[in-house]
């Protein structure tokens, strides 16, 4: 990778983002958000999409907030489409720390129902941050077609994000309380009930669901 200054504190950090340890990586990170350069931004929105820890990847995020929205955001939205997961993941996650609403027409359908559950969760994240006021029950809908997806941190990440919309006493929750699916039903009912008592827990959420349903198929029975 090219490095994109010339002056020598400048190149040290961003060689130091290649390092192979990672202390060495986040502490680079850390300088080059702290003295913020745009040209430093290609090198960061690339790092982001290769740095195997997440403490890094937590501080090139912080870094690149620190630089002016107007060059991060579109620098970002490229990296949507990227067809690496990491680079789409990181991208969303870097949007909704920036909450820059222009960055809304690009959480596209696709994004939130992408078949990588990091990138999905991070698109659910980052949508309920961007979403236009008025338009939460149209991204409610589109969220409840991922009830029942993936395990324990997907369906939390999606009941929080349906918690946070208003959804959790929407006709869209509603009616998959009652859908065929099973895992569609116990992720609904769990999610109405964790809005209701979100102390309790998601675990918790969990096996009242399981209890209703089991309740509600004994009295079909009967």
């Amino acid at each position: 990778m090219t490095l994109p200054v010339q002056d020598t504190d400048a190149m040290r950090a961003l060689r130091g983002l290649e390092d192979g340890h990672a202390s060495v990586r986040l502490r680079a990170a850390l300088a080059v958000g702290t003295r913020p350069d745009p040209r430093f931004l290609d090198f960061l929105v690339e790092r982001c999409a290769v740095e195997p820890e997440f403490s890094v990847r937590e501080m090139l995020t912080w870094a690149l907030t620190r630089h002016a929205a107007s060059a991060t955001v579109p620098a970002l939205l490229v990296e949507l489409r990227s067809e690496r997961a990491q680079a789409r993941s990181q991208a969303l996650h870097t949007l909704s720390k920036i909450g820059d609403r222009r960055a809304w027409p690009d959480i596209t359908r696709e994004l939130l129902s992408d078949p990588d559950d990091e990138v999905a969760r991070s698109a659910w994240r980052a949508a309920v941050v961007l979403v236009p006021e008025g338009a939460e029950p149209e991204l409610a809908a589109v969220l409840a077609t991922q009830l029942g997806r993936g395990g324990r941190e997907t369906r939390l990440s999606l009941s929080r994000a349906l918690i946070a919309l208003g959804a959790a006493d929407s006709p869209t929750l509603r009616a998959a309380m009652t859908d065929p699916d099973p895992r569609v039903r116990e992720h609904a009912i769990a999610t109405e009930r964790l809005s209701r008592d979100p102390d309790a827990g998601f675990e918790s959420a969990i096996e009242e669901a399981k209890r209703v349903m089991v309740m509600g198929a004994a009295g079909q029975e009967e």
